[in-house]
C-alpha cells in the first residue's frame, strides 16, 4: 500500500515539473491559430505522460532490488553454511539471515556433522535458543526441504539427542510417510537400515512398516549387491515376504558378491534361521571357486553360520578347518571357542584341527575363562574327540575346574560333568555335585522339553556312576528320577528299526525268545534283546530276572554260559559327518550297554539298510550274534 502511495507521489510531482518548461516559450504565450494549438496540446501531453511512465517504471525496479536484497540467495546460504567451521557459525548464520525450511534443515546436518567431528556436547547446541528457533523454522517450513534431505535430517536430529517423540521428529516422519512414493530405491532402502536400527525397540513404527511395504513392492530396483546385503541384514528379518524376495535377489546377484557380502549373507541367514539351500549352495560355490583372502574372523563366521543352519559342503569345510589350523596360533580364545563349537554342532570332526586346539587350550590355559574351557569341553564330547596328550590336557582342566563347579550355571554344569563322562574323565566331585537330591531337584518339576533332555544327561551320569566308577561312594539317583527320564510311549519307529524288527521275528521264531524298544534304567533304549544259550539257542526272554528294566520281569537266574544280546540300531545322525565314527552320546550309550553285561550287536544304517531280502537281513542278524559271541568266548 505504502509502495502505491509513493509511486502515485512521484508520478504528479514528476508529471508537474516536466510541464511547467514546456509552457514557458514565448510561442505558446502569444496567440496562435486553432491548427497550432491543437498540434501543441497532445504533444505536451504526451511528454508528460512519457516521463511519468518512465519514473514509475524507474521507481518499481528500485522497489524490487530492495526487497530482493533483504532475501538471501540460496547459493549464498549454502556457501555460508559449507564454510563454516564451527557449530557457532553456523548458529551466527541463522541469527543473521532468514532462512527457508530447506536451508534450515541443510545447516541442521551441516551442525551435526560439526559436533560429531569435533566431539562437541550436543546438549549445549539443543539448548541454544537459536537452534530451537531454527526448529519452529522447520516446523513451519517442513515442505519446502528436498527430499535427499529428509534422512540426513532425521539421522542429525537423532545425533542431537532429540526424542524419537519430539514434534519435530514425529512431524519429519510424518512428511516422509507422505512422501515415500516419490522417493527413489536408494532413498528408502537406507531410511528402513536407519529406522530398522535406531528404533528397534519400538513395537509399533508406523513409518518402518510403511518403508517395509514399499520395499515388498519395489524390490526389483535393486541394482547392486551393497542395498541388498544391507538389507537382509536390517530389515529382513521385519517380513517373511521381504526376506523370501531377497533371497531371490541375493541368488540373482550372488556372482558379484565380495567376501564381505559373503560373510554378511551368511551370518543373516543363520541370525533370522533361514536355511536357503539355494542361496547357500551359491555363495559355498564362489567362495570354493574363487580367491578370496579369508581372516581370522570371516573364518570363524562362516563356520559358525554354517553350523547354526546345519548346511554341510564339504569343500568349504575343509577350506576353512585348513585355514584356521594354519591361523590358530594368531587367534584369540574367544574365536577358537566359537570356532570349536561350530564344528561340533555340523558333526564335523577335523582330527588336525581339534588336535590344533588342544595345543592351543593347554598351551594357553590362563587365556580362557572357566566358560570357555567349558564350551571346549563340550564340543569335545559331542564329537567324542580324545586329544593325543590327553594327560596334560586333562589335568590342566582339572586343575582350573577344581573348586570352581558351584560358580557355574546349573544347566552348564550338568553339561559339563555328561561331556566329562562321555570323554571318561568324570571323578567322584563332579559326579557328587549333579546327583545330589537337592541338585537334581531344580529339574524333575520342569515339564519343559529342555527340562526333559537334562534329565535324561542326570540318568547317564547316574548310569556312568553306577558302571564306570567302582568307587563312587554314592549318592544315586532315587527310582522316581529314573521313571522321570523315560521318552514318551508314543515314539514311531524308524524303518531300520522296522527291518531289524521283521527280519529278527524270523531269526527268534517264537515271541517270547526276542523283546523290542527296552527302556532301561541307563536311560538307553535297546532297539530289540535276546537270551542264547551255551548251545547257541534262544531263551524265552521274559523268565529271567532283568534289574536293568525300569518294571522288573521274571524271577529266574540267567543260565550258566547264557549271554544277553542286545541290539543297538545306528542311524545317519548318529555318526559324525562323512564317517563311521559314533558321536559322543551314542558312544557312551554303546560303552554303558556292555558294562551293564551285554553283548552288543551293532547294526547300522550304511550296512543293514543295504540288505534288500528278508532272508538277508536274518542271515546278517546271525552272522553278527555268532561273531559276538565268538569274541566274547575269545576273551
Amino acid at each position: 500500500m505504502a509502495a502505491r502511495l509513493v509511486q502515485h507521489c512521484c508520478r504528479r510531482f514528476l508529471g508537474a515539473s516536466t510541464s511547467a518548461p514546456l509552457a514557458t516559450p514565448a510561442s505558446l504565450l502569444a496567440p496562435a491559430p486553432k491548427t497550432v494549438i491543437a498540434r501543441a496540446l497532445p504533444q505536451a501531453a504526451l511528454t508528460s505522460l512519457h516521463t511519468s511512465s518512465l519514473c514509475w517504471q524507474t521507481d518499481k525496479l528500485s522497489f524490487q532490488n530492495k526487497v530482493r536484497s533483504r532475501v538471501p540467495k540460496q547459493s549464498e546460504v549454502r556457501e555460508l553454511i559449507e564454510s563454516a567451521s564451527s557449530p557457532e557459525d553456523l548458529l551466527y548464520v541463522s541469527q543473521q539471515r532468514s532462512l527457508n525450511g530447506d536451508q534450515v534443515a541443510t545447516l541442521i546436518i551441516q551442525l551435526s556433522r560439526l559436533a560429531a567431528e569435533k566431539k562437541l556436547e550436543v546438549e549445549s547446541i539443543r539448548q541454544d535458543s537459536r537452534f530451537q528457533q531454527m526448529l519452529i523454522v522447520l516446523d513451519s517450513e517442513l515442505s519446502q526441504v528436498w527430499n535427499g534431505s529428509f534422512l540426513p535430517l532425521l539421522k542429525s536430529l537423532s545425533f542431537l539427542g532429540l526424542h524419537r517423540n519430539d514434534k519435530v521428529v514425529r512431524l519429519v516422519k510424518h512428511e516422509l510417510r507422505w512422501r515415500l512414493r516419490r522417493l527413489n530405491f536408494r532413498h528408502v532402502a537406507s531410511l528402513a537400515e536407519f529406522v530398522a536400527v535406531s528404533e528397534k525397540e519400538e513395537k509399533q513404527n508406523e513409518l518402518l512398516s510403511d518403508l517395509v511395504k514399499q520395499l515388498e513392492l519395489r524390490w526389483t530396483e535393486i541394482e547392486d549387491t551393497k542395498t541388498v546385503v544391507a538389507l537382509m541384514m536390517m530389515v529382513g528379518h521385519l517380513s517373511e515376504t521381504l526376506m523370501d524376495r531377497l533371497e531371490d535377489k541375493a541368488l540373482e546377484l550372488a556372482e558379484q558378491f565380495s567376501i564381505e557380502d559373503i560373510r554378511k549373507v551368511a551370518l543373516a541367514l543363520a541370525l533370522q534361521n533361514r536355511r536357503s539351500v539355494p542361496l547357500l549352495r551359491a555363495i559355498s560355490y564362489h567362495l570354493v571357486q574363487k580367491h578370496f583372502v579369508l581372516t581370522t574372523s570371516i573364518l570363524v563366521d562362516l563356520a559358525f553360520a554354517y553350523g547354526k543352519l546345519n548346511f554341510h559342503q564339504t569343500q568349504v569345510f575343509q577350506k576353512i578347518a585348513s585355514d584356521l589350523q594354519t591361523g590358530m596360533s594368531k587367534m584369540t580364545s574367544g574365536d577358537v571357542v566359537r570356532c570349536v563349537k561350530s564344528f561340533s554342532y555340523l558333526k564335523w570332526l577335523s582330527l588336525p584341527l581339534f588336535e590344533a586346539v588342544s595345543l592351543y587350550t593347554l598351551d594357553n590355559a590362563d587365556k580362557f575363562s572357566l566358560v570357555q574351557l567349558c564350551n571346549i569341553i563340550l564340543s569335545f564330547a559331542r564329537l567324542n574327540f580324545q586329544p593325543s596328550q590327553g594327560e596334560s590336557f586333562y589335568s590342566m582342566v582339572h586343575e582350573k575346574l577344581g573348586g570352581k563347579l558351584d560358580s557355574l550355571d546349573l544347566h552348564l554344569l550338568v553339561d559339563l560333568v555328561w561331556s566329562l563322562c562321555v570323554l571318561q574323565q568324570a571323578k567322584p566331585p563332579y559326579l557328587q555335585s549333579v546327583l545330589a537330591p537337592q541338585f537334581c531337584s531344580h529339574f524333575l518339576g520342569d515339564q519343559l522339553p529342555r527340562a526333559h533332555n537334562y534329565r535324561l544327561k542326570l540318568v547317564h551320569i547316574n548310569a556312568a556312576a553306577r558302571l564306570e566308577c567302582p568307587g563312587y561312594p554314592g549318592p544315586f539317583l532315587l527310582p522316581e528320577a529314573l521313571s522321570a527320564a523315560e521318552p514318551p510311549g508314543d515314539q514311531k519307529a524308524t524303518p531300520l528299526q522296522s527291518s531289524l524288527q521283521e527280519a529278527l521275528n524270523e531269526v527268534a521264531g517264537d515271541k517270547a525268545n526276542r523283546r523290542f524298544g527296552v527302556h532301561t534304567v541307563y536311560g538307553l533304549q535297546l532297539a530289540a534283546e535276546v537270551v542264547l544259550n551255551s548251545e547257541g539257542q534262544l531263551l524265552p526272554i521274559e523268565d529271567f530276572t532283568a534289574p536293568y528294566l525300569l518294571q522288573a520281569e521274571g524271577t529266574k537266574p540267567l543260565p550258566p554260559g547264557s549271554w544277553r544280546i542286545a541290539f543297538l540300531t545306528w542311524e545317519f545322525p548318529n555318526f559324525s559327518s562323512r564317517s563311521k565314527d559314533l558321536l559322543g552320546r551314542f558312544a557312551l550309550a554303546r560303552r554303558h550297554v556292555q558294562a551293564a553285561g551285554f553283548l552288543v550287536v551293532d547294526v547300522p544304517y550304511y550296512e543293514f539298510l543295504e540288505l534288500k531280502s528278508s532272508w538277508q537281513r536274518a542271515a546278517y542278524l546271525r552272522d553278527k550274534m555268532n561273531k559276538a559271541v565268538g569274541e566274547e568266548m575269545a576273551k
